[in-house]
């Protein structure tokens, strides 16, 4: 499922609008779905603190879940506050009565900031039934600590220990969030009972405005979760899509000084960009092409590299027909220069074309290479290919077919920088792929592009993929050429 979903978000309100099912409504939009919502509790609070609240009889929960599935299909449940076993059970007791069931992701919302525990024992145990019923549950470490029964983690490896005990107990996933170690770092981790799905890091995004995201991030991941069909991928999207509303908090002015303000859950839609979708993450599209990139890897042309046993007229020819290549890429790279819609954009990439011809031109004519020879058919079809991304003046469709340039070579370059250059008959040409410059050059390719993805429509990313794909398949191609015989 990749269109818009029905999320029913159950949880405490937030008047102040950055926590609770506001934060959860806001985000549901923002992540493509569809938000509902059933209140388990009113709360008076503020970014400074909660100042009351007000739990309505569960059987009053239970008419609001039960008057939202008699008539909408749910593709996803988000579960935050609950406080009580009562509200528990009834949540529990509901989930299991629908026909078809949903994704769940539970927030378990057990220890204050403060560090005290906002359930007694009756919730806590309710709670822990309920776990059963969820997909993923996303505790920070104090709940963490609760929920394995163990003291609070201290270090990342305790805490991801701790995660797959409690995935292992309940036969869920545990989104672990680290957070609360402190550091210049911030690693979160989808944990299974088997261990780590999946590891994501960071730098820490230094910001007071921080309310809310614990519910931000469960809501997302329950959106995405039913979305992309895949927690792994909606873990990844959630997190990333976080990170982007903690970096805009600071924009918001929401809250008086002293006080947590919200997550800036509009961030993406102020930028252009669209909900987060699996297909518009380079990532996604590295992943896409392992197949492609195994090739290279495999090939003769990269072995010989490697070891240096490369023949000398086959990487003679090579030179020469990258020399081709090299001046006509930096005229492809002046277009998308031209189509560019910001100023850093367009310096990027004419700078990036000025690079081709003033640094790697110049290592190809000191070894005798010249774009005078005449095209070989794998380097026709790749110009033939870039020149047409440029000819149709699509500036996303044309960035996403130079970066496997970028990518590729800088991948293959820092592997092949790991053998020993002592003698090696090719230390020039490899020194030149595995510098700083060109990771640098690069990464903010990498950049550019990854924005483009994330303002494309979905016709206009089919063609960036397909564009991407096939310049990746010209590259091994081009790798692969040999000399003409004869």
């Amino acid at each position: 499922m990749s269109g818009v979903v029905n999320v029913l978000a159950i949880a405490g309100s937030d008047p102040s609008g950055g926590a609770g099912i506001q934060a959860d409504l806001k985000t549901i939009q923002a992540t493509g779905g569809y938000g509902m919502a059933a209140i388990t509790a009113l709360t008076a609070q503020n970014t400074r603190g909660v100042r009351g609240v007000h739990v309505p009889p569960p059987d009053f929960l239970r008419d609001q879940l039960e008057a939202v599935a008699d008539d909408i299909a749910i593709d996803a449940v988000k579960i935050g506050m609950l406080g009580t076993a009562d509200v528990i059970d009834v949540v529990a007791q509901w989930l299991r009565s629908l026909p078809v069931a949903p994704a769940v992701v539970l927030d378990p919302v057990m220890v204050a900031t403060s560090g005290d525990r906002l359930l007694g024992e009756p919730a806590e145990r309710s709670l822990a039934a309920l776990m059963s019923l969820a997909d993923v549950v996303t505790p920070n470490l104090p709940e963490l600590a609760v929920l394995s029964g163990e003291p609070v983690a201290d270090t990342w490896s305790d805490a991801l220990d701790q995660a797959r005990r409690v995935a292992e107990r309940h036969g869920i996933l545990v989104f672990a969030k680290g957070g609360h170690l402190g550091g210049d770092t911030c690693p979160d981790a989808l944990v299974g009972a088997e261990g780590i799905v999946a590891e994501m890091g960071g730098d820490r995004i230094r910001t007071e405005n921080t309310h809310g995201t614990g519910c931000t991030l469960s809501s997302a991941l329950a959106t995405l979760g039913a979305r992309t069909g895949d927690w792994t991928w909606a873990a990844r999207l959630a997190r990333d899509w976080l990170r982007g509303a903690l970096r805009a908090a600071d924009g918001l002015d929401v809250g008086a000084p002293g006080g947590h303000g919200p997550v800036d859950h509009a961030y993406g839609i102020r930028a252009g960009v669209r909900p987060p979708r699996r297909d518009a993450e380079l990532d996604a599209w590295w992943e896409d092409i392992a197949e492609v990139r195994h090739g290279i890897d495999a090939d003769d042309f990269a072995r010989g590299l490697a070891d240096g046993t490369l023949e000398a007229d086959r990487f003679a020819h090579y030179l020469e027909q990258d020399a081709i290549y090299l001046e006509a890429y930096a005229e492809v790279l002046e277009v998308a220069a031209s189509l560019a819609s910001t100023a850093d954009e367009r310096e990027f990439w004419a700078a990036s074309a000025r690079e081709c011809l003033a640094v790697e031109m110049e290592l190809h004519r000191s070894r005798g290479a010249a774009a005078t020879t005449e095209r070989s058919p794998e380097t026709a079809a790749y110009l033939d290919h870039l020149r047409a991304a440029a000819r149709a003046g699509e500036h996303s469709v044309l960035v996403a077919a130079v970066l496997p340039c970028f990518w590729i070579y800088d991948d293959v370059g820092r592997r092949l920088a790991a053998v020993d250059r002592e003698g090696h008959p090719y230390a020039d040409w490899l020194a030149t792929y595995d510098s700083p410059e060109f990771t640098a050059s690069t990464e903010q390719a990498i950049r550019w592009t990854q924005l483009a993805a994330r303002r494309a429509s979905d016709e206009e990313l089919t063609r960036m993929r397909d564009a991407f794909r096939r310049s990746a398949e010209l590259e091994r191609t081009f790798f692969a050429q040999r000399p003409p015989r004869g």
